[in-house]
Formats: structure tokens, sequence, C-alpha cells
């Protein structure tokens, strides 16, 4: 489109509110999305703290920033400084041909062989964890999610060895997301402050991970990392090996064990659901052992999955940068804006998902199909930039789904506060004490 022509569209419809302030920020806020969404289809504008933001909702919205618009788009400028800073010049924060040599990169380490050669080592971790909180009885599970998920990642994609110091380097990576959505003010005492020094003391053990990778190479993804070269015949950085690295711990176990935690709450409250799930279980006959087989045979289980990421997807949206004027549905962005799809909207699209506030995973049965829109399931991103790791962490969840189902039994305790709330990934404020036992 000419820039004339396009100069000439409106802007989005909406509020930007005050001058340099903007309006409240309730972004995160699904009935006051949802009400936006009625009201405006599926972009409007709005400004908070001076940013002055696109909001992009639905399914062809997704599709747009996603994919067939992802050109106007950056990741970097897109993100608060804080998430770049605290993740570094990670794949995370990459665009271009830069993102794609550097996922390339990694990809390996998420093929079909790669996750058969994973499946012992997730259940032996798996099978140990399950152990321990019947032993334990009574416990916070989002804590315990995050060593679970945080110990998987470390152990097959940086090689460390299982249990090694996990509920220490677990904590750190709670200290550190606690800074992504905090004001960065870099006193020690302060929250950001305490994440920058966590984020320090997980690059110690990064680096010492990278020095055994480099004396002892295998096949795990910082393997693969530290003996790649460019066309130069370069290899990474350190400072490019902590990055990736960093990111993979964070996004191999932070997304995983907020899926986790909505799962088993879930499942609780909706007993039906629960049952069936272990019928499947039963039937499959699973003896000491997991294979890929008995993971395949799981389509019902593979449905809850759906039905959570749906109802309760771990981030709440996604944030680009606008690097170039562009129109959408009538409209015109101005470069320089920020651009923001909310997960939630597709999710609880009336037009889309029967009763969408209903936790009902029968609805992505083959007969039902209701995700069949493309875009309107998009918890884990979509296009060419879906995560890298979703059939690791799908993997991940299964096995010790599995069993849960088969050989354990939990309730919620009473006087909780189960609100969901983004920390930044989502969880149950209290992080859903439970008491567990085996059936």
């Amino acid at each position: 489109m000419a820039t004339s022509s396009l100069q000439k569209k409106p802007l989005p419809p909406g509020s930007l509110g005050l001058p340099f302030i903007g309006e409240p920020p309730r972004l995160l806020d699904l009935d006051f999305l949802m009400e936006q969404y009625a009201k405006y289809g599926p972009i409007w504008k709005t400004r908070v703290l001076g940013r002055d933001i696109a909001v992009f909702m639905g399914p062809e919205a997704n599709r747009f920033v996603l994919q067939t618009g992802a050109q106007h788009f950056s990741w970097r400028d897109g993100w608060p400084p804080t998430f770049v800073e605290l993740l570094g010049h990670s794949l995370f924060v990459q665009d271009g041909e830069e993102h794609r040599q550097k996922r390339k990169l990694i990809m390996p380490a998420f093929h079909r062989q790669a996750l058969h050669n994973y499946l012992d080592t997730m259940d032996d971790i798996a099978r140990r964890y399950v152990e321990k909180w019947a032993t334990l009885g009574e416990f916070r599970w989002l804590q315990q999610n995050k060593q679970y998920t945080f110990e998987v990642a470390s152990t097959l994609l940086t090689g460390s060895e299982p249990g090694d110091d996990i509920e220490r380097l677990s904590k750190l990576f709670i200290t550190l997301t606690r800074g992504f959505v905090t004001v960065p003010v870099r006193w020690p005492w302060t929250p950001y402050g305490q994440a920058l020094a966590a984020r320090e003391e997980l690059l110690k053990y990064i680096d010492a991970a990278i020095d055994n990778r480099r004396a002892n190479p295998t096949h795990d993804a910082l393997s693969l990392l530290v003996q790649t070269r460019d066309e130069d015949g370069q290899a990474l950085t350190n400072e490019e090996l902590q990055a990736q690295t960093l990111l993979m711990l964070f996004a191999g176990h932070e997304t995983s064990a907020s899926m986790l935690t909505s799962l088993a709450m879930a499942l609780y409250q909706n007993p039906h659901v629960l049952e069936k799930a272990r019928a499947e279980q039963a039937m499959l006959n699973i003896g000491e052992r997991m294979t890929m087989d008995h993971l395949r045979q799981m389509p019902y289980l593979d449905m809850v999955l759906k039905e959570v990421e749906r109802m309760y997807p771990p981030v709440p949206a996604g944030f680009r940068g606008v690097v170039e004027t562009f129109e959408f549905a009538g409209y015109r962005v101005p470069e320089g804006w920020t651009a923001l799809y909310p997960i939630n909207v597709a999710h609880r699209d009336p037009s889309i998902y029967t009763d969408p506030n209903t936790f009902d995973p029968e609805r992505f049965s083959p007969e039902r199909n209701e995700s069949s829109v493309p875009f309107s399931l998009v918890g884990f991103g979509g296009g060419a930039r879906v995560c890298v790791g979703y059939a690791f962490a799908q993997m991940e969840m299964k096995i010790l789904l599995s069993y849960l189902l088969r050989h354990f039994e939990w309730e919620l305790a009473e006087r909780q506060n189960l609100k969901m709330v983004y920390r930044p990934t989502l969880m149950p404020k209290d992080g859903m004490q439970v008491r567990f036992r085996r059936r």
C-alpha cells in the first residue's frame, strides 16, 4: 500500500487516555478484554504508562501478528526492558535471520530421536518426585512442580546430574522471574536487584555446565550449541551460550510448571474428567517403564492438556514492537507503537468454543474439533516461532500425569486462595497446598 494512502487510514478505535499517562493497565483483566472484543472487534488502541499499544484480539488477529504480518514486528522491541536484561540476548528477543540461525542450532535437541533418548531419564525423575510427594503428604504443589520441571530441563538440556542442587537453583529462577514484572530499581534489596543477583548466580551454574560440555560433549542442547560453528568457523561466545542456556532453562520449566499445577487443580475440580483420564491409563497396562508407544496412546489426556492450555494459558499475552507502519482490518498502526495479543481472548471466544468458561476436554475430540479455526489455540505461540520445546513439555507433563493418575490421589487444602494470577506465568495465588497420598 502506498505511504500516502496508508497515512489516510484511521488509527484503531479506543482511547489513549490522558497525555503521557494513558489509561489504567487492565490488559490482563479477561472480563475487560472480552468487553473490548465485543465492542471493537479484532483491534483497538490504548496507552499504558506512556506506551501507545495496538491490541490484537481473536484468531485472525493472532494469525496476522504470528504469521502473515510478522515482518512488521520486532520481538526485542516489544517486550519490557526487564525481560531483555534478565534473559539476555537470547532466542526469545532475536529477530529475522539471527533468530532463524540460532533456532536451527537448537532444534535438533527437540527432534523425535532426541525426545526418544530423553524418555528413560524423564521417567526416572517423574517416578522419584511422585514417591517424594507421597512421603511428604502435604506440600505446595506449584513449588514442587517448578523443581520437577527444572530438574528435567537442567538434566536433559544442559547435562547436569539429577538432583544437583535443584531446590536452590529453582528458587533462584523464582527470584529471577519476579524481576520481569517489577520496577527496574537496581538497589540490592529491591525485587529487581535481587533478580539481577539471582541471574548472576544462575550464570555461574551455566558457566560450569558450558565448561563441562566443552570437555565432555554429548547430544544435549548445550553440547550442540558448544560444538556449533558459524559460516566463518567461529564458535558462539560465552555470552551467547549463557543467554541461550538461561532461556532454555527458563522456558523449559516455567510454563510446564504452571500448566502442571493448573492440570492438577482442574482434575480435582472436575471428578468426571479425572475418572475418565484414570480409565484411559488403566487400559494401557503400563508396566515398570513408560514407552513412546504408551505416550502415543493417550488421546483423552491429550485433550485434557489442550483444554488446560485453553483455559489456563501459562503466558497471558505476546508483545511485539512495530518496526514499520502497516494496515490491519482497515486501521493504521504506526511505527514505534507496541502490538499486544492477549492469548485468553481467542481461547474464550464463544463463536469458536461452546460454553467457553466450562472445562470440557471433549471439545477437542475428533467429532467436535472446536480448535479447527487456525490460531484459536495459541498458548504456545504459532507460526514460524511456535515454542521450540512444545513436544518436550508435552512429554514431561504426560509422563508425570500418568504416574499421578495410575497410583496417587490428591485433595486441595481448605482455606487457601486459588485465584489464578500471572507472576509472570499463571499460578494459584497461594501456590496450591495439597494433601497427597498413594491410591
